[in-house]
């Protein structure tokens, strides 16, 4: 233990900006305990606060750099493929977009701060058009309150977290064990929640040709589109004749939806996500002939399936 301990004192930085880099990357690397003892370390006159914070600072902000271009260039596929590796595919799916359509690029202030979407929120910003400059000046200080928060916190706790460090060093590997058995626990209650997530998600869908069979052929179907505002400022129009509710709305108009057709729900999430939430939940309000559309509305739209315009669309929802 006092050989890790003499490491981390020689190659703080390079610790610090690697485990960071690899946190806000996407790796399963909690980077706040580095973070902490980095702080602590700066404290005890082993490392230079600031050099400590501006490296924590540059990683965040070099890797979600990345992101930012890998979405620009990419599109909802990076989304689609951050969100099925996760091990926290709810808050990646659920409360990045709901806080981009809230906020827009402001979300980029905070998104380090919330489990999950630190990942997702610099693709998204590269999906949504955000200029280059306007996300490096709103991710650079978000990164830096990241850095400084945390920082600070293990400098100003830094007697605490020595005599963490002292316990460390006097119980040994005993420690090491204990850390690495807290960290494998970790693991397994996000890939707990990942299984749960992937369960969620079997639920019946039908494809955009079913669905544009039976329209063509004047089946009775109700349309329901609960892509957030955000994806339909991006796209406005709709399919035929969809009622449009937020996903928030499911459960207060539900009696909007007619029991007597199938139902189909679509949304712009990775593998429909908001989509099959909303049909578990009509499910228990009596509405069993409800199915998520396979693809959301990015597949249909890609097929060049009808769409409607916003003002028809509204009529039709009336209607």
């Amino acid at each position: 233990m006092h050989e890790a301990l003499t490491i981390l004192a020689n190659h703080g930085y390079l610790i610090v900006f690697v485990w960071v880099f690899a946190d806000q990357a996407g790796l399963p690397l909690p980077s706040f305990p580095v973070l902490l003892a980095g702080g602590a370390m700066a404290h005890a006159g082993n490392l230079n606060l600031f050099a400590v914070i501006g490296l924590t600072a540059l990683a965040s902000l070099l890797a979600d750099t990345v992101w930012f271009e890998i979405g620009r260039r990419r599109g909802g596929a990076v989304l689609k493929f951050i969100c099925r590796a996760s091990l926290e595919p709810e808050s990646c799916v659920g409360r990045t977009r709901s806080m981009f359509s809230r906020r827009g690029s402001w979300t980029l202030l905070v998104s380090k701060f919330v489990t999950g979407m630190n990942v997702v929120a610099s693709p998204m910003a590269g999906m949504g058009g955000v200029s280059r400059l306007h996300f490096l000046t709103l991710n650079a200080a978000g990164s830096l309150a990241f850095a400084i928060f945390f920082v600070s916190l293990g400098y100003i706790f830094s007697r605490q977290l020595e005599r963490v460090l002292a316990l460390a060093a006097e119980t040994g590997h005993w420690f090491l064990i204990a850390v690495v058995v807290l960290f494998f626990a970790y693991l397994a209650i996000k890939y707990a929640r990942r299984a749960r997530f992937t369960r969620l998600l079997r639920v019946a869908r039908i494809s955009p040709d079913e669905l544009r069979d039976k329209l063509v052929a004047g089946t009775d179907v109700a349309i329901v589109d609960l892509r957030l505002p955000l994806d339909f400022a991006a796209a406005p129009q709709t399919l035929p004749g969809a009622l449009r509710f937020a996903p928030e709305e499911v459960a207060s108009r539900h009696q909007e939806i007619p029991r007597d057709r199938d139902v189909v729900l679509y949304c712009s999430c990775p593998d429909e996500y908001t989509s099959t939430r909303a049909a578990l939940l009509l499910k228990q309000y009596g509405i069993h002939r409800v199915r998520p559309l396979a693809g959301g509305y990015e597949t249909w739209r890609q097929k060049d399936f009808p769409l409607t315009p916003p003002a028809r669309a509204a009529e039709a929802a009336v209607i």
